[in-house]
């Protein structure tokens, strides 16, 4: 009887058949690693859709019960869920520089919802003062990341 020979034969943890030429590293080109910056965007926008989406029944449900000048209750709705997709689509995108300023104007529309509920107002403030600090700080995080990486090197490599 043949000798079974896992295809696996290296101490890897990998699965059986795979072999380290097939698991993206995280020093690839095509896997960039994620900075503090964009972790706490990621965060940011993450508690953001779920505050616009329980805002978004609130202006729903008070929009039935009052005269909305014409404008069907269910556009609040539909007003919510453009801005959840948007917030979808930029929590997909911040690997992008562009994805940041698409942030910023997620900020802008949800301070600019408080036309339709003046409690966002007040939302999109402190969300808005929440995302500038979580640029401000997680630039300056990554920045001094770099520079003890640089200095690490200089120090192992001097010329």
């Amino acid at each position: 009887m043949p000798e079974f020979v896992p295809s696996n034969t290296s101490n890897s943890p990998l699965e059986p058949g795979l072999s380290s030429a097939t698991v993206p590293s995280p020093e690839s080109p095509h896997t960039p690693r994620p900075t503090v910056r964009r972790r706490l965007a990621g965060i940011v926008l993450g508690c953001e859709l779920i505050i616009v989406f329980l805002a978004a029944l609130v202006v729903w449900g008070l929009a039935r019960d009052t005269d909305t000048g014409g404008i069907p209750a269910w556009w609040n709705l539909v007003a919510g869920g453009i801005l959840i997709a948007l917030i979808i689509v930029t929590l997909g995108m911040l690997r992008y520089r562009w994805a940041f300023i698409a942030g910023w104007s997620v900020q802008a529309l949800i301070v600019t919802a408080g036309v339709l509920n003046p409690a966002m107002y007040v939302v999109g403030a402190l969300f808005g003062g929440l995302w500038w600090y979580c640029m401000v700080a997680g630039a300056r995080i990554d920045h001094s990341v770099i520079e003890v990486a640089t200095s690490d090197l200089d120090r192992e490599f001097p010329v």
